[in-house]
């Protein structure tokens, strides 16, 4: 018989009461942290987790702002936000994107450029925001898909407002364009006044005024679903639209002006001399800025940028040139108003100048040379002889600070981004930039507007309305009015800068003028051809050299290419005795400034003045 084992019932007591108080304390311990988690969670942080989980339900959605248009003077628009259709996919609604994308493209034409934009937006956006595959659909492609529609869900025909831009070309440069937003540009706005803008100005006076035409934003408060979905609108903030601009500039000049090139490449300004105001403002050839609105093709765009025309330089801003003898009135002024030398004085032009104990001789544009000549023979005939001895006689220094008076070397500050300052060469220039002194003879090339001279359109056509209005400058400005939609007459704009030069005798600035009259009107004026009755002229032709000729030998344009031939140039003001337009021409190599750079300047004087492209 097995022996029985004797139970100890107090060992198993004390057991089971160890066991049961171990797993009190672990259940303790698990409520403990429980109610402490609570406590957080209710308490501590009760304010944050409610916020949590309103946003999940309440969302503010941003509501952009209307761009500003730009209107000429004459109230032509010149930048507007055209109503489009835009085909639009939502990917969450579409099953198969590459047999949709396949799809579409069989019925509207969309091109690879289309594609990579598409794929590019669509990583930036939610799989419920629409994403643009093309923009400016016609009504062909408009009614294509109509029919076709129910095969493509989550795919619709959206209206949209783009930036047009009607003058195209004849306008790009000055406007600019607006275009998507990049990265770069992201880090430097303020993300919240553009949150739902897509797009920014990024050249001419769209990027000058962005700040104006952009508006700000409006906000609307919106109640979604758990994916995001908007159900309902809460509240609304209603945006504020841009302000319009309303430009100096007259639309049909303009495209008058660009016309008159005949596709050669230059530029012209115009100015108001009495405000300042931009009347034109051309370089060609330019560019369509539409193209660029919802993202040029790579194609286009490299066709553009590799073109030896340079579409994209704006020429009239940027494209510094040397003035050549446009800058000859400037130099007899400055010789008369230093007491350097005497507006009768005569001196013997026979070809050439050499300077003291120097065998170099500095040639004339006339081989046989203009004989004996007086000042106002050495501006109607273009005179070099003339002007390098003038040189010589005043000196670099008082010629650099003379000619700096008239804004030369610097930038006009007009409102407009991206402007040079052009080249004043001076004494200390020299030495700071090329660690070389300064030689006489370098005197003499910049005393006829070559050498390291160098001036853009925009400061030949301001100092020349300076030149109009006897000394007054006034900074060049291409905004005459800020207009808000939501208030009764223009916002006041800052005044330009005036400056009055200071005259000495205000006969040597008559004398200057009655000798560039005689450019137009004299027998043997160099601008001759394009004289007039109705009005009258004063001007100054010029040539730049493109390159520089040795001593022993002779330029001959016709055995020169065309890209090596001499830039023209012409510098003028009309109607004389009241000024109302001042005109800057440059035509690159067209050779001679009465003949190629003076018809294009007398074009722009007759539409502004006369009404007529004659």
């Amino acid at each position: 018989m097995p022996e029985s084992r004797i139970k100890d019932h107090a060992t198993e007591s004390r057991e089971f009461l160890h066991r049961t108080v171990v797993v009190a304390l672990v259940v303790i311990v698990l409520l403990g942290t429980l109610v402490t988690r609570l406590v957080h969670l209710q308490i501590t942080n009760h304010a944050h987790f409610i916020t949590l989980a309103r946003e999940n339900r309440v969302k503010l959605v941003p509501l952009p702002p209307t761009r500003g248009l730009i209107y000429d003077r004459n109230g032509v628009a010149l930048a507007q936000n055209r109503p489009t259709h835009s085909l639009e996919i939502t990917p969450e609604r579409v099953e198969d994107m590459e047999q949709t994308l396949a799809d579409l493209g069989a019925i509207i034409n969309i091109s690879d450029d289309d594609l990579k934009r598409f794929h590019r937006l669509r990583k930036q956006k939610r799989r419920f925001d629409s994403v643009p595959i093309r923009v400016w659909l016609d009504e062909n492609d408009v009614a294509r898909f109509a029919v076709n529609r129910h095969r493509f869900p989550g795919v619709s025909i959206q209206a949209r407002l783009l930036r047009n831009y009607p003058l195209g070309q004849a306008s790009a440069h000055m406007l600019g364009y607006v275009s998507r937003i990049n990265q770069q540009e992201l880090e430097r706005i303020d993300t919240s006044n553009y949150s739902g803008t897509s797009h920014i100005g990024k050249t001419g006076i769209e990027k000058t005024y962005e700040d104006i035409l952009h508006g700000k934003v409006g906000t609307q408060q919106v109640e979604v679903n758990a994916l995001g979905r908007v159900i309902r609108v809460l509240e609304s903030q209603p945006p504020v639209p841009g302000k319009d601009l309303h430009l100096f500039l007259d639309a049909s000049l303009q495209v008058a002006a660009t016309k008159a090139f005949g596709g050669k490449n230059g530029a012209a300004v115009a100015i108001d001399p009495e405000t300042g105001g931009i009347l034109a403002m051309v370089s060609t050839p330019g560019f369509n800025p539409n193209l660029f609105v919802e993202g040029i093709s790579t194609a286009a765009f490299n066709s553009l940028r590799n073109s030896d025309d340079k579409p994209l330089f704006d020429r009239a801003l940027r494209g510094q040139y040397p003035p050549g003898s446009t800058i000859k009135p400037f130099m007899g002024l400055a010789g008369l108003e230093t007491g350097t030398i005497r507006f009768k004085k005569k001196k013997f032009c026979n070809g050439y100048y050499q300077l003291p104990n120097h065998g170099h001789k500095y040639r004339d544009w006339k081989k046989q040379g203009h004989g004996f000549t007086d000042m106002k023979k050495s501006l109607v005939e273009s005179c070099d002889v003339y002007y390098y001895e003038l040189s010589h006689d005043l000196g670099i220094d008082k010629m650099s600070y003379f000619l700096g008076q008239f804004g030369f070397g610097r930038r006009t500050q007009v409102d407009i981004t991206g402007e040079l300052a052009g080249l004043l060469p001076s004494r200390e220039w020299k030495r700071r930039s090329k660690n070389k002194s300064w030689f006489p003879g370098e005197t003499l090339i910049v005393g006829i507007g070559q050498g390291y001279f160098l001036a853009t359109p925009l400061q030949l056509a301001s100092a020349t309305a300076s030149l109009a209005t006897y000394g007054a400058q006034i900074t060049p400005r291409a905004v005459q009015q800020i207009i808000d939609p939501h208030q009764i007459g223009p916002e006041p704009l800052p005044q330009p800068v005036l400056a009055q030069l200071s005259i000495k005798k205000k006969q040597h600035w008559k004398q200057i003028i009655d000798s560039m009259i005689e450019v137009v009107e004299g027998i043997n004026g160099t601008a001759r051809k394009i004289r007039t009755n109705q009005y009258r002229i004063a001007a100054k032709t010029g040539t730049a050299q493109v390159f520089s000729v040795k001593q022993d030998e002779e330029y001959d344009e016709a055995t020169v290419s065309e890209k090596m031939r001499d830039h023209a140039l012409f510098i003028a003001f009309a109607p004389v005795a009241k000024p109302k337009i001042a005109v800057a021409v440059v035509v690159e190599h067209g050779g001679h400034g009465g003949t190629a750079a003076a018809p294009i300047a007398r074009i722009i004087m007759d539409h502004y003045l006369l009404g007529t492209t004659k």
